[in-house]
């Protein structure tokens, strides 16, 4: 009952204070949140969109970045964004699968064989359609694929096959995609908020957690688990949306500015993630983590496809849909 006031009374304040800045206004002020630290190459970008944005606006958009979960967790700042709030955030299609089944498609296992490969993905018409949903359901994608990484496994044992996750207790964020994966590799998928996983595995609440690199280093992960196990699980994307009417309302000088710097910001983060990919691989190194390289991959490509069957929201033959867009 709290947590769910507390939800409440940061909707309202946030639609109050779209009320009080209306969208036409001279001066537009929008925050912009999202769970992780400000040391990853996602908020990075995030900080160089608004500034980008102010810029080239000249003062009048003002977009303040709030990282860590200050204005709440992913799935509470969606809410909000469906609600009309003026506010974006940092989410991935498996969030944004709430609210449209079919976009959650994009974060299944191993769904590309190459992260370039998304761009495929989105450029479809078959991702047009998912867009114009998303929009219906109050969503306009402001950006929408820019690389998060690949994730992989922190724990204290090598992972190497899915054998070695049988009945691992292994924290997920909360959401269908997820937790339907680690079911499939056989293990106890628990859902836990991303701010609270460091005290998770410190208590032992949970064996293990994933992440990519520069998300494990940022939660300081490494401090609680030694190992990381590259079972690359999820090739990850994210998106930044905000409310799709507030959009429409804003000036058209306005939309295509955000829309350009959103483009620009998806480059952005995604050249940043790879970059950073090696040093931040280093940086645990350094930290005393082990990092295991001989993962059977298409071991959990075998084990983790039961997972595309367990989603009866799912357009029929989604995925046979998808993997033809791919050329697979």
């Amino acid at each position: 009952m709290t947590k769910l006031l507390g939800l409440t009374t940061a909707i309202g304040l946030v639609l109050a204070g779209a009320c009080l800045a209306p969208a036409g206004a001279q001066e537009i002020k929008i925050r912009f949140a999202h769970s992780l630290s400000s040391t990853e190459p996602a908020h990075i970008a995030a900080e160089n969109f608004a500034k980008r944005v102010g810029e080239r606006t000249k003062g009048r958009v003002q977009i303040q970045v709030f990282p860590s979960e200050q204005l709440g967790s992913g799935k509470e700042i969606n809410e909000m964004i469906r609600q009309g709030a003026n506010v974006m955030n940092i989410t991935d299609p498996g969030y944004l699968s709430d609210f449209v089944p079919d976009v959650g498609v994009l974060n299944g296992p191993y769904i590309v064989k190459d992260p370039k490969d998304f761009d495929k993905l989105l450029a479809s018409d078959w991702y047009k359609t998912i867009d114009q949903k998303l929009q219906q359901a109050g969503f306009r994608m402001i950006m929408m694929g820019g690389f998060f990484g690949c994730r992989h496994m922190i724990t204290e044992k090598p992972i190497r096959t899915p054998a070695d996750i049988q009945g691992l207790t292994v924290r997920v964020p909360p959401n269908t995609m997820w937790i339907e994966t680690f079911k499939a590799m056989g293990a106890r998928p628990t859902t836990v908020q991303w701010s609270e996983v460091y005290s998770a595995l410190q208590q032992n609440v949970v064996a293990g957690a994933e992440a990519p690199y520069g998300s494990i280093w940022g939660a300081k992960l490494q401090e609680v688990r030694k190992t990381v196990s590259k079972t690359c699980h999820f090739s990850a994307i994210s998106g930044w949306p905000m409310n799709n009417n507030y959009f429409n309302r804003l000036p058209k000088d306005v939309q295509d500015v955000l829309l350009d710097e959103g483009a620009k910001g998806k480059a952005d983060m995604t050249r940043l993630t790879m970059e950073l990919e090696a040093d931040y691989a280093q940086k645990l190194k350094a930290a005393g983590v082990t990092i295991v390289d001989d993962v059977d991959i298409a071991q959990f490509q075998k084990a983790t496809a039961p997972a595309y069957s367990a989603f009866p929201k799912w357009t029929p033959g989604l995925h046979a849909t998808v993997t033809k867009v791919l050329g697979y």
